[in-house]
Formats: C-alpha cells, sequence, structure tokens
C-alpha cells in the first residue's frame, strides 16, 4: 500500500466536531488489548485508531484520540498514572507510541523512532521508564525515558538470525530489568544507564524448541512464565536464565497457550486459541477448573489483588470471571465482522439493528446494550428492515432468501426461497406492511406481496444488469427507486410496475434517498459525488465533492430534509446543509470504511457503522 497514512483523520480546520457519545465495538485481535486499570473502575481497550476507557459498573467511555492508524498494542503502568498504546502504520512510515496522561485523559508524548508497527510496550515498575518493541520491518528495542519523553536508548531486538520478538514483559521490582521473547528467542535484558546501553542475556531451554506467546513474570522476580504455540508453559529462573520446569508434558493446551495470568498462589490462569479458560496448578500444570468461551482468547487481565478478572476473545466477546467459583459473565460483545445496514424501527429511537456475516443484533440505544443475537450460520445477511408495525425484521441473505424474524425473540417467522438467483443484496418494505420490495445480485427487482399466511411474488422488474445496493420507498408506497453499481438509478411505478425514470452517471451507486418532500433525490457513490436530481424527469440538479477519497457508502436525511449525513472509505462522518450543499460537521473516529448510518427518528444521534465491526453513536449537532 503506498498511499501516505490517513490524511484525513483531522476534521477541517474551520469545521466543528462532532460529539462522539458511544462505541460498541472491541478490538479482540490485539493481543493483551483488554486491560484493567489498577483503579479497578475501569477496563482500557483498543477499537481502530482509538483506544476506550469504559466504566465497569457505571457504563461511562471516555475516547483517547490521536493515533492515524489501528492501535496494535496498548499498556498501563503499574500505578495508573500513564497509559502507552502504539500502532500500525505503512510500510516505511513511522509508526507512533502515543503516552497519555491517565487522569487528564490527555496525550503526554508522542514517541516516534519505529517503523511499520508496534509490537510490544510494557512500563518500568515505578514509571521511569517505558520499553518499546518494533514490528518485523523494525526489528529493534528501545527504552524511554517518561518524565524526559525521549529515547534513552536501543538495540536490535534479536540476534541476527533469529526472527523478530514479540512478547514482552518488564521487571515487578526493578526499573532496570525487561524480558522480550518470540519465536525461538527467550532473552533478559539490563538497562545500564550512565553508559545508556541495553544489554541481553539469552536464556536456555535446551532441546524445547517453542515459539513464544505470551510472557508473566512472578512478583518477586525470581521466575517468569512464557505461554507456547505448542500449548505449554515454560518456566524459566530470571536470575541464572535457564528453564526450571515445564507442563504439561502429556495434554498439552491445543491451538497454543494464547494468554496467561500468574495468581498469587501461583496458580495460573491459562487462555488457549480454542477459547478455553483453564485454572492450573503450579506444581504439575493440571487442570483444576476450565471454561469454554467463544472465540480464541486473546487478553486475561486481572481486577485489582485479583478477586475478580476480564477475558477478551477474538469474536469481540468481553467476559468477567470470579475466581471462587470460576464461572464467566458475558459483560460485553460486539461485531466482529463488517456490518452491512443499521435501521431504526419506525418512530423508535431506543432500539435499532444491524447486521454482518452471518448475524443480525438488536441494540439498546441509551445502554449501547445488544439485547437479541439471530444467527444463520456460514450466511451473510446483505441488508434489513423494520416492517413498520414493529412486528419483524425482515432480512437478505446471499443464499437467495429473505428471512424476516420477530425483533422480540429472533424467532424465525417466514422464509422467502429462491427470492434471487444471485444473493438477495437490498431489501425495503411498504409503509402498510403488504409488501416487500427486494433487489438482487443479479440485477433484477421484485415485489412481494405478503399476506397473514402467504408471500407471493407479484412483480419481477429487470432493468438493472448488475447488483442492487438500496432501495428507498415513497411514503404512498406508489413509487420506489432502486440504486444499482450498474451506474443507473431506476424510478419505479409500483402500480403499473413500469420503469419511471432513469439516472445515468459514471459510478457505482451505493445509497439513495428521497427528500422527504418528494420532489429530489440524492445520490452517492464510488465517484465520491453526492448528487441531485428531479424526481419528476431524473434531469440532474447539482452535485457536491462528497469526499477527498474513496468511495460513499451511505446517506440519510432528517425528516425534515433540512439536513443530511453521509459516511464512507474516507472513515469521516460528514452532515450537509441539503439547501447550502456545505458541511456543517464531520465526526472523526471511526478507523475502518464507514458502511452505512442513519439518523435516529427523534433526531437526537448518528449511528454509524463499519466494515471493522464498530458501531459509533455521535450527537445530532443541530437542534431543532
Amino acid at each position: 500500500m503506498a498511499s501516505v497514512p490517513n490524511e484525513e483523520a483531522a476534521p477541517p480546520e474551520d469545521l466543528a466536531g462532532l460529539q462522539l457519545e458511544a462505541i460498541i465495538g472491541f478490538n479482540g485481535h490485539v493481543p493483551c488489548g483488554l486491560i484493567c486499570h489498577p483503579d479497578r473502575e475501569h477496563l482500557i481497550y483498543p477499537l481502530g485508531c482509538t483506544v476506550i476507557v469504559q466504566g465497569i459498573n457505571i457504563r461511562t467511555q471516555e475516547f483517547l484520540h490521536g493515533h492515524t492508524n489501528n492501535v496494535s498494542c496498548v499498556t498501563i503502568s503499574a500505578s495508573g498514572s500513564y497509559v502507552a498504546s502504539g500502532q500500525i502504520t505503512f510500510m516505511g512510515f513511522k509508526a507512533d507510541i502515543i503516552l497519555w496522561d491517565y487522569n487528564k485523559k490527555e496525550m503526554w508524548a508522542r514517541l516516534s523512532l519505529h517503523k511499520g508497527k508496534i509490537e510490544n510496550l510494557a512500563f518500568s515498575p515505578n514509571d521511569l521508564y517505558l520499553v518499546s518493541l518494533g514490528g518485523q520491518d523494525d526489528g529493534s528495542i528501545v527504552v524511554w525515558s517518561i518524565q524526559k519523553k525521549e529515547a534513552i536508548c536501543g538495540s536490535p531486538a534479536s540476534a541476527r538470525s533469529a526472527p523478530n520478538p514479540t512478547s514482552l514483559v518488564y521487571s515487578n521490582c526493578r526499573d532496570e530489568m525487561f524480558i522480550s521473547a518470540g519465536s525461538g528467542t527467550i532473552r533478559v535484558w539490563e538497562l545500564d544507564l550512565p553508559n545508556r546501553k541495553i544489554r541481553p542475556t539469552e536464556c536456555h531451554t535446551g532441546q524445547l524448541k517453542r515459539i513464544v506467546t505470551c510472557i508473566m513474570i512472578t512478583d518477586d522476580d525470581k521466575y517468569f512464565c512464557i505461554g507456547t504455540s505448542t500449548g505449554d508453559i515454560v518456566k524459566l529462573n530470571t536470575k541464572s536464565t535457564l528453564m526450571s520446569d515445564y507442563g504439561p508434558v502429556k495434554d498439552k493446551f491445543s491451538l497454543g497457550v494464547t494468554a496467561l495470568l500468574l495468581l498469587k498462589t501461583g496458580d495460573l490462569v491459562i487462555g488457549t486459541g480454542t477459547g478455553l479458560i483453564a485454572l492450573c496448578s503450579a506444581s504439575n500444570y493440571k487442570v483444576k477448573k476450565k471454561v469454554q468461551l467463544q472465540g480464541a482468547i486473546t487478553s486475561i487481565t486481572p481486577r485489582g489483588q485479583g478477586h475478580q478478572f476480564f477475558v477478551g476473545t477474538e469474536e469481540a466477546h468481553i467476559y468477567r470471571f470470579s475466581y471462587s467459583d470460576f464461572k464467566d459473565e458475558l459483560i460485553a460483545t460486539c461485531h466482529n465482522e463488517a456490518i452491512h445496514d443499521i435501521i431504526f424501527p419506525y418512530g423508535t429511537s431506543d432500539l435499532f439493528a444491524t447486521c454482518s456475516k452471518s448475524d443480525i443484533r438488536v441494540w439498546y440505544t441509551p445502554e449501547n446494550r445488544e439485547l437479541l443475537r439471530i444467527t444463520i450460520p456460514n450466511m451473510t445477511c446483505h441488508a434489513i428492515d423494520f416492517m413498520r408495525d414493529g412486528k419483524s425484521i425482515i432480512s437478505a441473505w446471499n443464499d437467495g432468501k429473505i428471512r424476516a424474524f420477530t425483533p422480540e425473540t429472533g424467532r424465525l417467522m417466514y422464509v422467502i426461497e429462491h427470492a434471487h438467483s444471485m444473493g438477495v443484496t437490498a431489501v425495503a418494505s411498504t409503509s402498510d406492511c403488504k409488501r416487500i420490495i427486494s433487489g438482487g445480485g443479479e440485477g433484477q427487482v421484485r415485489v412481494w406481496e405478503i399476506g397473514k399466511e402467504t408471500r407471493t411474488l407479484e412483480e419481477v422488474m429487470k432493468e438493472h444488469i448488475s447488483s442492487i445496493s438500496c432501495i428507498k420507498i415513497k411514503k404512498n408506497n406508489q413509487e420506489c427507486v432502486t440504486a444499482s453499481i450498474d451506474g443507473t438509478c431506476i424510478i419505479w411505478d409500483l402500480v403499473r410496475f413500469m420503469r419511471r425514470q432513469m439516472i445515468l452517471a459514471n459510478t457505482l451507486f451505493k445509497c439513495v434517498c428521497y427528500h422527504p418532500d418528494e420532489h429530489q433525490l440524492i445520490t452517492s457513490g464510488t465517484d465520491r459525488k453526492i448528487a441531485y436530481w428531479e424526481v419528476f424527469d431524473g434531469s440532474p440538479i447539482r452535485d457536491l465533492e462528497g469526499s477527498l477519497s474513496g468511495s460513499i457508502n451511505g446517506m440519510d436525511i432528517t425528516s425534515d430534509g433540512a439536513y443530511f449525513v453521509t459516511g464512507g472509505d474516507d472513515h469521516l462522518v460528514k452532515v450537509w446543509d441539503y439547501n447550502e450543499g456545505e458541511v456543517t460537521f464531520v465526526g472523526v473516529g471511526h478507523s475502518g470504511n464507514i458502511t452505512r448510518l442513519k439518523i435516529c427518528p427523534n433526531n437526537k444521534y448518528i449511528v454509524s457503522v463499519s466494515a471493522d465491526g464498530a458501531i459509533l453513536r455521535w450527537k445530532y449537532p443541530h437542534v431543532h
């Protein structure tokens, strides 16, 4: 990728920023990315280019903004005063580390030396130093002074022939010692401050060849344990740098040990690539208790002295455990795949639904809480709509079926089989709940009559020659408009089932909206233009430059038609004045391409969804 890091991450200077109210999302792929703050009241975790500080008991959220690309690692100092986060960037570009003042929730320092990616970070026990490990294209390890905000010294992270290490842990007692490990390399480092050097000692594990996935060190620094991709634990003596034991010898953990926690008792909590959480005894690594979770375990973080701990998984689930009964409680969940659509029920702002690869989820807006999940394994849901009466969610699937579910229980009400030959790509329902209009991958638009017990195909309209991306129906249910990636939008007469107008442009249309007075349409797509059109004769009125880079994938308009919002591949949410054709507010917070966005019915907020599975809720800026 030879482009420059996201230049559009900051809004234009003269524009007001949208206020971000809440984020639903968690990047479960960041190793040790979920951390409980020493104050025991907050969890800290990354999502895209943002670091989120989330209250555990009171559901508050604060956001640390400053990275220009995805956060690849995050850590907290022992005192809790500092948070450090590192990012990925494009090859050859500097990858920044940001030091945050936790109490003020603001940037303390930006540290730039490494290239490509920050692999891992660790604070010294007394908040004096931060050690950083560059990714494989960088291969260096650097010690930074926190107070001076500058690098003290650096060194290649591994011997010339050895691969780059990936794991890092600082001593719990001394500011001059830390350990790095990776594939076939384990090193104990000593910091020689007067000479500004770090000196490694190689650790030896004899005949045992292992790839290290995670490290923990005991409170007294005597021993440290490493988890391996082979599925066992190796225990080493810090002073002698020799292996003292390893295990389990026979029943190794499937798909490797991916996260570790050492308990005060000497026992270990182990997380594995299969999603297993196991409590193991210190002496023989025998499993005492175990629980199966969803998704590979990437983080285990203790709360305080360890009466509780939290677990993060690749499926973007966060669980809370108590040691006493070793029972899991799911406390947060979100999409871990691209979100394709978002919809509010008619006249309700407290609920909304989103759809992703194999599931539809219904959310309770005020608490960002998932109320319902409907899963169809190994399928992809492309689009959803709520019936006006609120009794069903209509959904479009890649297996060519339209499925309807109840919004309360998620029970399957009915299926329209073989609705489209190349998957159903768009769907909309009429306000009288008597019809569904669907669009398919082959370009057909189909009208379905929905009775109490019957679903009949009323008409097929064949004019588009490629996939339908969006369908909007007029208030009187007698006309609809369909946008397609074939470069046309067609206005259809739903009484005579004929084309009324065709709009042509040199673009792949992604979205279309009727202005509430229904005399005009706005469209957008891959040419980055927002175009206004006359409904009556399909003639163009004007077009605006919608974005500087990338397609515009979603748009929505307010009920009075004064403002509309757009989002797309530039990761920005933009609020536009409809008549002036000018941007009034810009929202910065997404780090994935925005796929769809909606203004809620009571005009209190905008909800945008993106290709990295994040759902962001913004305060709607214009007061009525």
